[in-house]
């Protein structure tokens, strides 16, 4: 039954993406701006919001997601396949600026870091357009003494990611991929540098179910999250986006069949507390 209602949500979504084609404006939060604008604007958001992050992601997830992310990140149980292979797989983390998901791979893979692998190659790598969110990384990063030769932050696009062609074993995206202005670029993009046989993963604020919740969650979003932002952070207009940037995101259906068009295998989708978040998941 899944299957069959992604497929009629894939000619959905390609009907759209036919119609949109040339189209030379998308969405930003509520506005309709400039396609060529939105990444700037982005930018600007998570420049405001980077010393805060924590923070912004406590009050978007009422403190849940750090149980998200522990939960994505054991999921891809990395050691098992250090184990199979005898060293850490290289890992990317796209959008990942100050570094929640990479510590926690660096966490699972203690026993198998700081050694390089056999080519050379850092195993784990965080890319994040945003030099802003990856600074407050790299501080992080001394803080929790991660050496350099086990994890690097890096400039790069979701849409234009700066690594040659089948690079990683594993690539996660969390909380990254509702601000890129083209999703089914980035997710073309993100195929082209995983491995033959490599795991996509991204974790993502998501659509809620049932009904009367997501009337609950939708209210306290609306409502709530930009006055708390205002009041603690001094920051109305970054909250307004971020909350926003949810409602306009494709359903759990809609993105398994955009991973699907964009060439993933056996693409799933996993609900975590009542569809606050989706875990989808594919393989080149």
């Amino acid at each position: 039954m899944l299957m069959r209602q992604a497929s009629r949500h894939a000619r959905a979504v390609a009907a759209r993406q036919s119609s949109s084609a040339s189209s030379t404006t998308t969405h930003f939060g509520d506005r309709t701006v400039p396609t060529e604008e939105k990444a700037g604007l982005v930018k600007g958001v998570f420049s405001s919001v980077a010393n805060n992050y924590d923070l912004m992601n406590d009050l978007m997830s009422g403190g849940m997601h750090r149980l998200w992310k522990d939960d994505f990140v054991g999921r891809l149980n990395l050691p098992a396949v250090a184990r199979a292979t005898g060293q850490a797989p290289r890992c990317l983390d796209v959008a990942g600026g100050t570094g929640d998901i990479a510590f926690r791979m660096a966490e699972s893979l203690a026993a198998w870091l700081p050694p390089l692998e056999e080519d050379g190659a850092i195993p784990l790598t965080v890319s994040d357009p945003n030099e802003e969110m990856l600074s407050v990384g790299r501080e992080r990063q001394q803080q929790r003494g991660i050496d350099a030769s086990c994890l690097q932050f890096e400039v790069g696009d979701a849409q234009s990611l700066p690594y040659e062609d089948e690079t990683f074993d594993v690539i996660t995206i969390s909380f990254g991929l509702r601000n890129v202005t083209d999703i089914d670029a980035a997710l073309r993009e993100m195929r082209r540098v995983l491995k033959k046989g490599g795991r996509f993963e991204c974790l993502e604020f998501s659509k809620v179910e049932p009904a009367p919740l997501r009337a609950l969650y939708d209210a306290y979003s609306k409502h709530i999250i930009p006055e708390i932002g205002h009041r603690v952070a001094d920051d109305r207009a970054s909250y307004d986006y971020l909350v926003e940037s949810i409602r306009k995101h494709p359903s759990q259906l809609e993105l398994l069949s955009q991973l699907a068009m964009a060439g993933f295998k056996s693409p799933t989708v996993r609900d975590m507390t009542f569809g606050v978040v989706a875990v989808h998941s594919g393989y080149k």
